[in-house]
């Protein structure tokens, strides 16, 4: 086991893959390798996306992919799928929408199983973030399973949370549902070229006017995923975000409280653990 997290480090896409899984399957030995990762972590910058099923989260993941390999940054993406009820793996459908990335050792992509977590993440979700930070990649994408108005798991998570939505996507009131959208840094309205783009995108803002003190007004992107269309204009606000966010100072603060939180959480776990033994 010590010698896959050498080999983590020596950049083993293979030793990666086995770590992940060894975290999902709860091995004995796992508090242990994250004991090991731990000191190598804290380099990669978080970017979550979340959004209502069908919105085109992986779709536009891969197109965000081109923009930043074309950075020249190297990426992980840990994409949430449902769980089968049978086998209890994740349904790979992420990982079919981005077969072009595969073959590139710029980009590790992971699909994980909700495993019966009902925030749009799995319980491993934050410990595979820890090993692919570890593995040197620059920026980690996580993409949540389309849960819906309650998946607000991944602002605990995520440096930078950005929220898909469709002009498809419901009446005017599914929009100011409170759960996502307040955790949005930045918002995407996805397949603008349908009717009613306009008035999503006009909604948004009506919104974040009524929230006109925050230091950080989302900006809303129009894209079309499937065209390539506005990928750019995402790097570029998630860009900003991040310069935001350090500049600010805000990004040390929310990193303290989620190593207060992941602490908390252990605790919780181990607590839990020995009460059912």
């Amino acid at each position: 086991m010590e010698r896959l997290v050498e080999e983590l480090l020596k950049g083993n896409r293979r030793a990666a893959a086995r770590l992940i899984s060894n975290i999902e399957n709860d091995v004995p030995e796992k508090r242990a390798l994250l004991q090991e990762i731990y000191p190598h972590t804290g380099k990669a910058y978080v970017v979550g996306i979340t959004g209502s099923p069908g919105a085109g989260k992986s779709s536009l993941v891969d197109c965000l992919l081109k923009e930043l390999r074309r950075d020249g940054l190297t990426v992980g993406i840990i994409a949430v799928d449902p769980t089968s009820p049978f086998s209890g793996g994740a349904i790979l459908g992420d990982r079919i929408r981005m077969q072009d990335h595969a073959l590139d050792e710029g980009i590790f992509i992971r699909s994980m199983g909700t495993r019966g977590s009902l925030g749009g993440l799995s319980r491993s979700t934050r410990e595979a973030i820890q090993v692919l930070d570890a593995f040197g990649k620059n920026i980690i994408l996580v993409e949540t399973v389309g849960v819906g108005q309650s998946e607000v798991d991944i602002v605990k998570t995520a440096d930078t949370t950005m929220v898909v939505l469709t002009p498809a996507g419901g009446d005017s009131v599914q929009t100011l549902k409170a759960g996502i959208m307040e955790i949005a840094d930045i918002f995407i309205v996805n397949k603008a070229d349908l009717d009613g783009s306009e008035r999503t995108v006009t909604e948004i803002n009506m919104m974040l006017d009524m929230k006109n003190d925050a230091p950080w007004r989302p900006p809303v992107v129009r894209a079309v995923s499937v065209r390539g269309e506005g990928t750019a204009e995402v790097w570029q606000e998630l860009r900003n975000h991040r310069r935001f966010m350090e500049e600010s100072g805000k990004l040390l603060t929310v990193r303290k409280e989620r190593v207060r939180r992941e602490l908390t959480e252990q605790v919780e776990y181990l607590v839990k653990n020995k009460i059912w033994e």
